[in-house]
């Protein structure tokens, strides 16, 4: 494609990958960096126009997949005005609250419940710093910690499905969307699993304080007030998974039920609370989606290019095998996510390494797990760091007040990674339990 090109692939990626650094540098934020980035290669290339942003950045939001982007973040944020989240606080203290650390403990547990809920980090960052870091603080607990566990415990939202990361992969990579739901299930629990570890570790080091362990009683009454709220991530996955319906009509569905309890069965949400709701989601899904033009508008011009013909061809010509293909992958993914919103990475790096990945013959899924688990860890990681920039803003504190708790926390997590790499199953087992004809 890129044969009589006035610029080489060599110049073009320079000049596409230096604008956009120097913007980021500058603070310029993400979206707009993209496609600014852009704007210098169209107007020296003869044969391209700027109106070729405007048409790709357009393009890319005709597609019915994207519509459950906002359809969950609108979920989310009705459970949060709705009286959902609280049942669901009680519920979690109820279960591990007496563990040492229970405050902290109960931050995870609801990340997790959360996280089959809302399918967006961010917005779970944002609901939970302002339920947690405080109360943490006022119990005892260290600043900087309540910071870190806060925004670590956020990350599962976008590895637990459902995930509006995994519904960007499957649109842009064609991945089955259930499959990826399902292969994130286990990982997520893991790394949940882990981060409480990590809290029971701090908690018995620095004497952090537990509550009273709940009786039967008080668990099963817990159990019963948020049961219907614990019903949302089986209807959005269950209905995926078995095909009643598709990605974003669940999502459609979801943003009903959540609708329908916080109205109906609760009666906690006014119409002011509606409305702000509706304008919080309006934000969060502009953003994210303004992220998919602008990426997909640099992606193009990449593939006019043909950079990641040639990077692919330098790599592939190291010899590497199934393992060190999946911790390159990995390590990409990583070092990508320190710098760029999760969503213009899948877009940009995703479609360049997925020829890498096919072939060392790995499956599609565990792909897609690999790098979503490993993008789940630039949510935390600066300069770019979005849940850990929401929870510092939250509590008032600069990021490098909270950073050293945050990379002992990512240790644990790095573990599980790798476990997804080196162990297949880990990720593919309910997928090829489940729906194994999801699976190549």
């Amino acid at each position: 494609m890129s044969g009589g090109a006035a610029l080489t692939p060599a110049i073009a990626a320079l000049i596409l990958f230096g604008v956009f650094f120097a913007l980021m540098i500058v603070r310029v934020p993400v979206a707009f960096a993209l496609g600014l980035a852009c704007l210098p290669v169209m107007f020296i290339e003869p044969r391209l126009s700027p109106m070729i942003l405007f048409n790709e950045t357009f393009k890319s939001y005709n597609s019915f997949i994207l519509l459950a982007v906002p359809f969950f973040l609108l979920t989310a944020n009705l459970m949060n005005v709705g009286g959902i989240t609280d049942r669901l606080v009680r519920l979690s203290r109820d279960l591990v609250g007496h563990l040492p650390g229970g405050l902290a403990q109960v931050n995870v547990v609801l990340s997790i419940f959360f996280a089959g809920i809302s399918g967006s980090s961010t917005a779970d960052a944002a609901s939970q710093g302002k339920i947690f870091i405080e109360a943490q603080v006022k119990e005892g607990y260290d600043l900087s910690f309540s910071v870190a566990i806060t925004a670590v415990s956020a990350v599962l939202a976008v590895i637990i499905p459902p995930s509006i990361l995994m519904i960007v992969w499957g649109g842009i990579l064609t991945t089955s969307i259930g499959a990826l739901f399902l292969a994130g299930i286990i990982p997520g629990l893991l790394i949940g699993v882990a981060q409480m570890a990590t809290v029971h570790v701090y908690a018995t080091r620095r004497g952090y304080p537990t509550y009273l362990k709940a009786t039967w009683r008080e668990l099963i009454c817990a159990s019963a007030k948020s049961i219907l709220a614990l019903m949302t991530p089986g209807i959005i996955i269950g209905g995926k998974v078995f095909g009643w319906f598709t990605a974003t009509e669940s999502a459609a569905i979801a943003v009903l039920y959540a609708g329908f309890l916080s109205i109906v069965v609760y009666r906690e949400m006014s119409r002011e609370q509606f409305y702000q709701a509706l304008l919080d989601t309006g934000k969060l899904a502009g953003v994210a989606l303004f992220c998919v033009g602008t990426a997909s508008a640099f992606g193009w011009l990449l593939a006019y290019y043909q950079i990641p013909k040639a990077i692919l061809a330098n790599v592939q010509s190291w010899g590497m095998g199934f393992y060190s293909t999946g911790f390159f992958i990995a390590f990409v993914f990583l070092v990508v996510g320190c710098f760029l919103d999760a969503i213009p990475a899948i877009i940009i790096v995703a479609t360049i390494l997925e020829p890498l990945a096919k072939a060392v013959s790995m499956d599609p899924v565990h792909f897609a797990m690999i790098g979503i688990v490993s993008l789940a860890f630039g949510l935390v990681t600066p300069p770019y760091g979005l849940c850990l920039m929401i929870a510092c803003s939250v509590a008032g504190i600069r990021i490098r007040s909270a950073i050293k708790d945050t990379m002992i926390m990512l240790i644990p997590m790095l573990l599980v990674l790798a476990m997804v790499i080196v162990w297949p199953k880990v990720s593919l087992f309910l997928p090829s339990l489940i729906s194994p004809e999801f699976l190549r």
